[in-house]
């Protein structure tokens, strides 16, 4: 299998990285558009002639196109793509916001999957949701989500409309994340902790509580009550949470979230 990916940035990197290391595509088997070309020991084993700076007929004989540039960018890339992709080839797509629908006008392709990938896709912990066109089969469906699951997990939306949901829930998900967490070490360093100490602090207590809770088969709310027990101190910082309506708050934030992937996408 042949797979060509047209933008080299932290996504095309982390895509193309996964890929070799999974040993489900091999690296001589990549090949990339960019920008610019990188330096010989950047390339992730891919060898230095399948990097172009403007797409060329070798587009043609991929299997798979991977779109990995900025969706602001997409317009000027399918320029450049014009007359080089057949309507067979199968194109993924991780730009936040462009529709299949466009994706398939602008490409004249009719296999689009798009996908809405994750920080956590770096480090081989991601998680993606794809949706695709009528078009594509299958068997296309389960090539492209054994790729995507190089990268970490995958959900597949037959509503392409989830998209943007996905965008505000896994999407930017991470980011709350790292707020609470930022927020806790800021509460622990005016309790007295070094920063360090602090960062320490919170890092285990999150990374504990996350793999405790994927090896139980208790819901949230039953940790919640094993955590918080009556009339101590878990239930005192709980009642101030529910007093100030946290999960109203939180809840609005990703509605935020979804109608801002609505908009870019219009």
């Amino acid at each position: 299998m042949k797979i060509a990916i047209i933008g080299f940035g932290n996504l095309g990197k982390t895509f193309a990285s996964s890929f070799i290391k999974s040993r489900f595509i091999k690296s001589e088997d990549i090949h990339v558009v960019t920008r610019t070309l990188p330096k010989p020991e950047m390339t992730l084993g891919i060898p230095m002639v399948n990097f172009q700076n403007i797409p060329s007929s070798e587009i043609t004989g991929m299997d798979i196109l991977i779109l990995a540039t900025k969706p602001q960018d997409f317009d000027v890339v399918a320029k450049g793509l014009n007359g080089l992709i057949s309507e067979e080839q199968m194109v993924l797509s991780v730009m936040a916001g462009v529709s299949i629908e466009k994706i398939k006008d602008k490409l004249n392709v009719k296999k689009v999957i798009r996908s809405m990938p994750n920080l956590g896709t770096q480090i081989g912990l991601g998680m993606t949701v794809f949706s695709a066109s009528a078009e594509t089969d299958r068997k296309d469906l389960f090539i492209i989500q054994n790729l995507i699951n190089t990268t970490g997990k995958s959900i597949y939306a037959e509503d392409e409309s989830l998209i943007n949901p996905a965008t505000a829930v896994s999407g930017s998900g991470p980011a709350y994340v790292f707020y609470f967490m930022n927020a806790m070490i800021k509460a622990a360093e005016k309790f007295g902790f070094t920063s360090s100490e602090a960062e320490v602090l919170v890092h285990q207590t999150f990374l504990g509580a996350i793999n405790l809770q994927s090896a139980s088969d208790l819901s949230n709310e039953e940790l919640i009550v094993k955590v918080a027990s009556k009339g101590g101190t878990t239930e005192s910082a709980l009642k101030v949470f529910n007093a100030h309506d946290l999960d109203k708050i939180i809840a609005d934030g990703m509605r935020s979230a979804n109608r801002r992937a609505i908009e870019l996408g219009a």
